[in-house]
């Protein structure tokens, strides 16, 4: 069974959990898309694991782990998260890395800044990790690929080239020669590592091996079916695994979307139910709402149902797996957004009018909260009624099972509904 797991909002969603959680069933995991502006947390045993390039089911001994060609990765990060989890016991004699995978460069990084700054209060709200330059030349056909960094001959005219086009266009200077060593080296040790990631992968699935597809940030972060331009440079949906891996549609099995029992935003870009003030600050720091890859404070609202019916449609999603019930248990009252409203319209699905997200309104149904510490709940049927009633509101809402849902940030935290079936 070859699985794919996506956001079903706005990234944060508690992915590598669930990926972690899975990924003991599997034989390989692959990752297909972004780059190291993303962060999965995994906490095992109480020691706590934040992957950027890696996928995070590495953790099990023995599993395939690949790096396939839809990343953008800087080699000096992937060197040092395979470093710092080598130092934890943790075993990267498994990892791949695609060849047809595109290099951040450092100008990448300096452009993305310059960017953000020009753009003052419309800035998109970026890492500054130069990961939409990356890919903006990877698109124009003038990107490095690691398979080049083990060609000194190729990759010397392909950064002469690019640092002319830079100087030229912005002015930017750096020292062809070091930049040129400092790659060489990266290429000596990642070689062993790198491969035809998508011939590697098709061999699995050829071996009737188990595949898990793990994306990074959400849906509605997608380049194309987001909230463009408040996105990211890449197709973080459930479509995005075709080519961000080099598999065909009919090879994905089944398709899981994850989301929080709220919703959360990092960075600029509307946000219908987002709140400000008492709940919104609970949201936070019960949730620890705090970026993995950034550090930023996250902004928090109430659940939206509106984009999950969205997120269900985009990506075909078969299920979802609801994470951090547990945050919402001081709560009287808990909202869920059925519609949105503008001037005075009704809107029950995603609005494809940046004018419509800006502008637009929650419609709210409000549910009895619980008041009770659900943490301790080691099954479905032991959660309050209140509880119990939200996730069956929001699985009518999404029209979409949801099979498991999280109480804690543990592993053994994360329970079955199968009561529900």
């Amino acid at each position: 069974m070859n699985i794919v797991v996506v956001g079903a909002q706005w990234g944060d969603e508690g992915k590598g959990r669930v990926i972690d959680l899975l990924a003991k069933k599997m034989d390989a995991v692959v990752r297909y898309q972004g780059g190291s502006n993303a962060g999965h947390t995994v906490i095992v045993d109480g020691e706590k694991f934040v992957f950027h390039l890696i996928p995070s089911g590495i953790l099990h001994p023995g599993k395939v782990a690949i790096i396939a060609n839809g990343v953008v990765l800087e080699p000096a990060e992937l060197l040092k998260e395979m470093e710092e989890l080598r130092t934890r016991g943790v075993a990267v004699d498994n990892l791949f890395v695609s060849a047809n995978a595109h290099v951040v460069m450092p100008y990448h990084k300096d452009l993305e800044k310059e960017e953000e700054n020009i753009r003052g209060r419309g800035k998109i709200g970026t890492t500054g990790r130069g990961i939409g330059p990356a890919y903006a030349d990877k698109i124009a056909r003038r990107g490095i690929r690691v398979g080049d960094l083990l060609e000194k001959e190729t990759l010397k005219e392909k950064v002469e080239i690019n640092l002319k086009l830079y100087k030229r266009l912005l002015g930017y200077t750096y020292s062809q020669e070091k930049l040129l060593q400092e790659l060489l080296e990266y290429g000596r040790k990642l070689e062993k590592y790198i491969t035809d990631s998508s011939a590697l992968i098709h061999n699995l699935i050829e071996e009737g091996k188990d595949i898990l597809f793990e994306g990074a940030q959400g849906t509605l972060l997608d380049i194309d079916h987001g909230t463009y331009p408040y996105v990211t440079s890449s197709n973080s949906a459930a479509g995005g695994v075709c080519s961000g891996a080099g598999v065909g549609p009919r090879a994905i099995s089944r398709v899981i979307g994850v989301v929080k029992a709220y919703t959360t935003r990092v960075g600029e870009g509307p946000f219908p139910t987002e709140l400000e003030g008492e709940v919104g600050n609970l949201l936070r720091k019960q949730g620890s709402e705090f970026g993995a890859t950034t550090g930023r404070p996250r902004r928090c609202g109430w659940f939206d149902g509106v984009i999950l019916r969205y997120a269900v449609r985009i990506n075909g999603l078969d299920e979802l797996i609801l994470t951090k019930l547990d945050v919402l248990d001081r709560l009287e009252k808990v909202k869920i957004c059925i519609a949105y409203k503008f001037k005075g319209e009704l809107i029950q699905s995603f609005p494809n009018r940046f004018s419509l997200w800006k502008e637009c309104e929650p419609v709210y149904e409000e549910m009895d909260g619980w008041k009770q510490d659900t943490s301790k709940a080691t099954s479905y049927k032991y959660l309050p009624l209140p509880a119990q009633n939200y996730i069956k509101r929001i699985e009518e809402i999404g029209q979409v099972p949801i099979h498991l849902f999280s109480v804690g940030p543990q592993r053994e935290e994360m329970l079955s509904t199968r009561e529900l079936d």
